[in-house]
């Protein structure tokens, strides 16, 4: 059977059942990267978030952990960790909170009420728990009091998952009961109580037990599934649900993939309470990268493309979705929000989406470019629509000139194109900072050949033939280049794509798409790199390019099928900078831009902030860095004045060490990286592992039509004029001003424009204002025929290696569906 779905599906990574025995197809050895002694392993599949969401409802869990003096030392830190690992099977459809009690209650972090427990959320509410410090007395009707209300706030907006209300309290033991709190809180018994006794201690059980069976709980975490899983045992077949997982990486480094979840139920037919159990879990794996090779990205343009969302807004195919960490531990979330530039429109696309409803919007968006160095304003047309049998929303992102593409046949030469669209190929010719239209018509003595190869040389040798020889059009012109949706197509002279050393891959080129969204000379300077010596760096090889896009109107239809430029030499390209602005006989103090002028600083900057030219040799070396980097308090009143908007986003998929290399695998267990005990003892461990982070970054760009800016920089002692002009039909504007080096008593603190670790925003505001989601449409929670059965499970380890019935391995379960109805 599994042969055959395999056969049927070859997109399925893998099919499986796990209760205490793990059947898997295809067979796949289990991959220790980490070549731990002995082979330790102490993964466990049943507290994973992915497994929990398939065998239990959604759940409002209350955390309750007893701070009193008594679990202090050794006891206090089992209870952090056994807190934390409860943390850890909380999936995004679960809301949580943590209480910890002494003398009186108190919350553990700063949120006022459950909260969705996404890794954000869970990662702040361990860090607060380890803060928790033992003193006073225990007082459980404080702290019971204190879970309650959490649980039953009847005036929070935050949202809850509405179903399954539990309360996990991790404590040593005490004598006191809170049979009032129970009584006038939980009558009706509709929150369970799991309590979980924690180190060793002289205390008397009993108390604790009773909590947990007078509320339908236990009094062990082993059976904390069994309890929550009753009801959907007891609902049958409304029970069986597919349910789809986040986004996480694979355990075999198979690379990013989604599950399909579905509980497999006891049948036995009897009234036997024991047998109101769920078996295990059947899964499926999806791998995205299969997904994606279903899907026609050349057909979409470079700037076109698709992204899927699950009812919590989270993304599971974007093409920002890239976590940096190949052994995170959770599933990747990242917010559609997150993924782009948020703004109303967005907001309302992405609650449609989750609403499950079928729309388009065409919009006015922001941008952010392929380097994450420029935001563009460009409009796209957004088209969504739920998928079939899922929970999931997919959409359509286009541009406008992508809403149509060229779709030829065998019998179609290139023949039958145009000659006016040929002579689009190269209309300009670069000369210092001006330009010049081409009055040749390329095509007029071209003869057609039968042969499509013969007549692309020709065109090429004609093209080459045709070019211009003029010397101005040569100085400083580093090569010139077409680049399509296929590639950089072609480079003049052919020596200059010896040392190309830009992305060949247009789709992945920011250059080529910022082109594609703007009808203007996209100039792009050489990154800077930070590592380089800037006082000893001299005039470089450093270029710039200057790329605009091919306009095409076929039938009233708009296309951009390619984008023309050119490299231009830095050092040639100052001298004839400084060359365009010196006035001729001139007896001012202030003759132009001369080169390295004592009196005024002239600099190019592009609409990301970049230095791009300067009329100093120190400045050339620090070609492609960012201005507020270089001349700070300028750069500051230019934003002041509003030449420049800044944006600051947020990247949560970063992590603070390098990125290790991953290799490809078979399909296998879906897994993270648990630290087996022979990491733990091994210190080393902790100082390698990557870890994800927050970072952030500030994007600056134009935000108003304005053309000239205007405007004096006061210091203590002295003052600095400028004047700033954007130039016409380019991204680039002109800043003259007085000398850093006469005042330089303005001098301010660097802004930093890179990529940089940050908290992020503020999760106690964040909870205050969540944003929309829903959950699960059904719930299981309590079953009036549910039996309660407290298992006490002192002897399911007992002698090492005995289990009772209900724990024996299952061998011989036939798993017919890896994938149930699709």
């Amino acid at each position: 059977k599994f042969k055959l779905r395999k056969k049927r599906k070859p997109t399925h990574c893998s099919c499986y059942l796990i209760r205490f025995k793990l059947s898997l197809f295809p067979a796949s050895p289990w991959m220790d990267s980490r070549k731990t002694p002995n082979k330790i392993d102490l993964y466990d599949v049943r507290r994973r978030p992915w497994y929990i969401q398939g065998a239990a409802s959604p759940k409002d869990m209350l955390i309750l952990v007893d701070a009193s003096g008594s679990v202090s030392g050794l006891t206090l830190k089992l209870i952090h960790t056994s807190v934390n690992e409860m943390l850890e099977t909380l999936s995004d459809d679960d809301y949580v909170n943590v209480v910890y009690f002494n003398d009186k209650a108190m919350k553990a972090a700063c949120f006022q009420n459950l909260v969705q427990a996404n890794v954000r959320n869970k990662r702040f509410l361990k860090d607060a728990v380890r803060n928790i410090s033992a003193k006073g007395i225990t007082n459980y009707k404080g702290g019971f009091e204190l879970a309650f209300e959490q649980l039953s706030s009847l005036n929070v907006t935050q949202g809850r998952a509405l179903c399954n209300k539990i309360i996990m309290l991790f404590t040593d033991g005490g004598e006191e009961r809170a049979q009032e709190i129970f009584q006038k809180y939980n009558a009706d018994k509709k929150v369970r109580i799991f309590t979980f006794s924690v180190g060793q201690h002289n205390y008397d059980k009993g108390p604790i037990q009773w909590m947990a069976c007078t509320n339908k709980g236990t009094e062990h975490t082993r059976e904390y599934l069994d309890v929550l899983g009753r009801p959907m045992v007891k609902a049958n077949n409304k029970a069986k649900q597919v349910q789809w997982t986040n986004v996480y990486q694979d355990a075999l480094e198979l690379g990013l993939v989604i599950t399909g979840t579905l509980p497999v139920f006891n049948k036995t037919n009897t009234k036997r309470p024991q047998n109101q159990l769920i078996l295990g879990v059947m899964a499926i794996d999806v791998s995205l990268d299969d997904i994606k090779r279903l899907t026609p990205r050349f057909t979409f343009g470079p700037n076109g493309y698709y992204f899927a969302i699950d009812p919590n807004g989270y993304v599971l195919l974007h093409p920002n979705l890239c976590p940096k960490n190949p052994k995170f531990q959770e599933p990747v979330t990242l917010d559609f929000l997150d993924a782009e530039l948020e703004d109303e429109i967005k907001v309302e696309i992405r609650t449609n989406m989750i609403h499950g409803e079928t729309g388009h919007r065409t919009v006015h968006t922001l941008v952010k470019s392929q380097d994450e160095r420029y935001i563009d304003r460009s409009e796209r047309s957004y088209t969504y629509a739920p998928v079939k049998g899922t929970d999931y929303s997919l959409a359509l992102v286009l541009p406008v000139y992508s809403l149509h593409y060229i779709h030829t046949t065998i019998g179609d030469t290139i023949t039958q194109a145009k000659c006016k669209h040929f002579m689009l190929v190269l209309p300009l010719c670069w000369c210092c900072l001006y330009f010049f239209h081409s009055h040749r018509e390329y095509c007029k003595d071209l003869k057609p050949s039968k042969n499509n190869t013969e007549f692309l040389m020709d065109f090429n040798e004609y093209i080459d033939r045709k070019t211009p020889n003029n010397p101005l059009c040569e100085n400083g012109v580093l090569a010139r280049f077409v680049a399509t949706d296929g590639g950089i197509t072609r480079i003049y002279p052919k020596s200059a794509g010896l040392d190309w050393t830009e992305d060949p891959e247009t789709y992945e080129s920011s250059f080529y798409k910022r082109s594609l969204d703007n009808d203007i000379y996209i100039f792009t300077p050489t990154p800077y790199q930070e590592d380089t010596n800037s006082k000893s760096r001299e005039l470089t090889e450093d270029s710039v390019l200057v790329s605009r896009a091919v306009n095409l109107d076929i039938d009233g239809v708009r296309l951009k099928p390619a984008v023309v430029g050119v490299k231009l030499d830095i050092n040639t390209w100052m001298t004839n900078f400084i060359n365009a602005t010196l006035k001729m006989n001139c007896k001012d103090e202030i003759c132009g831009c001369q080169r390295n002028d004592e009196h005024v600083d002239c600099v190019i900057l592009d609409d990301g902030g970049f230095l791009v030219m300067a009329n100093r040799d120190e400045y050339i070396g620090q070609i492609g860095q960012f201005f507020g980097m270089i001349d700070p308090i300028l750069m500051v009143n230019l934003v002041n004045m509003s030449l420049f908007t800044l944006n600051k986003t947020y990247d949560y998929q970063s992590v603070c060490d390098p990125k290790r290399e991953s290799k490809g695998s078979a399909a296998g267990l879906r897994s993270v990286y648990v630290p087996t005990i022979a990491d733990i003892l091994n210190v080393g461990w902790l100082a390698s592992a990557a870890e994800s982070c927050i970072t952030e970054q500030t994007q600056y760009f134009y935000d108003n039509e304005e053309k000239s800016f205007r405007g004096t920089l006061d210091c203590e002692n002295c003052s600095r004029m400028f004047h700033a002009e954007k130039l016409w039909k380019t991204n680039l504007v002109f800043v003259i001003a007085d000398a850093k080096l006469t005042c330089m008593s303005c001098d301010h603190k660097p802004l930093i424009q890179a990529e940089q670790p940050s908290e992020g925003p503020d999760p106690c505001e964040m909870a205050e204002k969540p944003r929309f989601r829903k959950g699960p449409d059904a719930c299981f929670d309590n079953n009036e025929r549910v039996g309660h059965v407290i298992i006490l499970s002192s002897s399911v380890f007992k002698n090492g290696n005995h289990f009772p019935h209900k724990y024996k391995l299952l061998p011989g379960i036939d798993i017919l569906h890896c994938m149930v109805q699709q």
